[in-house]
């Protein structure tokens, strides 16, 4: 965790920010959830229980800084939510997402099969591609085996 924070203190640093109490906690709250798609809403629960005073805009604004600085990538479900997660630093950001249509559950794919897809497109359609983002919906484990519990009793 302290690793993360100096890392990231030392990016606000280089922008000319300083690594206050609150943004320290908001940092916290990410790292401490990283594997996580924490809204600005549920970063502000985990925050406000260690410190009641901290507003729900300061959390806003404070993901937003965290956007512009790359400390965190901002994503989009579909469900209305931002949602954010850590920028752990790595060349490029591709993972894919498996959305549950029933309960709203996020799992990451890490699999990327997209690479030679997009050396096609560079090489063929004369276009820089610096990031892609999949979503796949379906239905999670949990979700399947409830509705085959349901099937069964009935």
């Amino acid at each position: 965790m302290e690793s993360y924070l100096n890392q990231y203190k030392g990016i606000l640093q280089k922008e000319g920010y300083k690594l206050t109490n609150q943004r320290r906690d908001i940092l916290k709250a990410i790292v401490d959830n990283r594997n996580e798609h924490l809204s600005c809403e549920d970063v502000f629960g985990i925050v406000s229980v260690e410190n009641p005073e901290i507003g729900i805009a300061t959390v806003y604004r404070t993901l937003q800084l965290f956007e512009r600085l790359n400390i965190v990538y901002k994503i989009n479900f579909d469900d209305g939510l931002s949602r954010y997660e850590l920028n752990f630093g790595t060349e490029n950001h591709h993972h894919h997402h498996l959305i549950c249509l029933k309960c709203g559950k996020v799992l990451e794919v890490q699999l990327d099969l997209l690479e030679s897809l997009e050396e096609e497109i560079e090489n063929n359609g004369h276009f820089k591609i610096v990031d892609h983002n999949v979503k796949f919906y379906g239905y999670c484990n949990d979700c399947i085996k409830e509705e085959e519990d349901k099937k069964s009793e009935g």
